[in-house]
């Protein structure tokens, strides 16, 4: 799986969102600065989390867009599935009995699981966690969850 570059975009100004204080509105020239991207696609990105209630709005003068959520209760996994909505791996995980080969191919239960380790991990890593760690020095083992000593 590849994730789209809105979606990397939209990471990447929820992280922006996540280093200011708490409740202040960001305007929008200045994510787009900060993140290089477009006023127009900034706009288009933002959509999906504001629907999602991740992200807010303020319009007129002074307006821009904040957090509606603290970033320690959002995710990477939040952010995604709204921005793509629902993660699958494979076709056959999209819905019980969509595959006639589930009971009894032996890959089925593997991408099931690949697939529930995948989003555990992608909901380990809060946007407080990451906004902490500019340098990119989270663990590496997987089966590790973040802390905020971390």
């Amino acid at each position: 799986m590849i994730i789209t570059r809105a979606t990397e975009y939209a990471i990447r100004a929820i992280l922006h969102m996540s280093r200011q204080p708490r409740g202040e509105i960001v305007y929008k020239k200045d994510i787009c600065k900060a993140q290089e991207i477009t006023p127009a696609f900034l706009t288009k990105i933002l959509q999906p989390l504001i629907k999602a209630g991740i992200v807010g709005s303020q319009r007129g003068v002074g307006g821009g867009f904040f957090l509606a959520r603290d970033p320690a209760e959002i995710t990477l996994l939040d952010v995604i599935k709204a921005q793509e909505g629902p993660v699958y791996l494979n076709q056959c995980l999209i819905e019980e009995g969509a595959c006639s080969r589930e009971f009894f191919c032996p890959v089925h239960g593997a991408w099931r699981a690949i697939r529930e380790e995948f989003m555990a991990i992608l909901s380990r890593y809060d946007f407080a966690t990451l906004a902490a760690d500019p340098q990119g020095q989270l663990p590496i083992d997987i089966r590790q969850t973040p802390t905020k000593s971390d």
